[in-house]
């Protein structure tokens, strides 16, 4: 029998420059005009959080989304595209394939 942690693993934090490289994609990518202010916002939001709690986890957490979101975008449209029947919703690991 091998022992397995208690506690999921801590991610990783980002990069000392991740949240500007980061702001650069979504500015740069097709849904900007929508993706950009909504990311501002969630930076603002996790930036007082951030500031309240003096932890840097709610700043992570906004580059790791958005980042997912970034990366997964291309397959999300492939798949709308598909014509598939959205109509009664579908779990996005039958999208994307479990989390790990």
């Amino acid at each position: 029998m091998t022992a397995q942690p208690i506690h999921p693993a801590v991610p990783e934090p980002p990069a000392a420059g991740a949240a500007a490289e980061l702001r650069v994609r979504i500015a740069e990518h097709r849904l900007a005009e929508r993706w950009l202010p909504a990311y501002e916002a969630d930076w603002d939001r996790a930036l007082t959080a951030a500031r309240q709690s003096y932890a840097l986890t709610p700043l992570h957490t906004v580059v790791r989304e958005w980042t997912s979101r970034l990366d997964t975008e291309p397959a999300v449209t492939e798949w709308r595209a598909s014509g598939a029947d959205t109509a009664d919703g579908i779990a996005i690991e039958d999208v994307l394939g479990p989390r790990r």
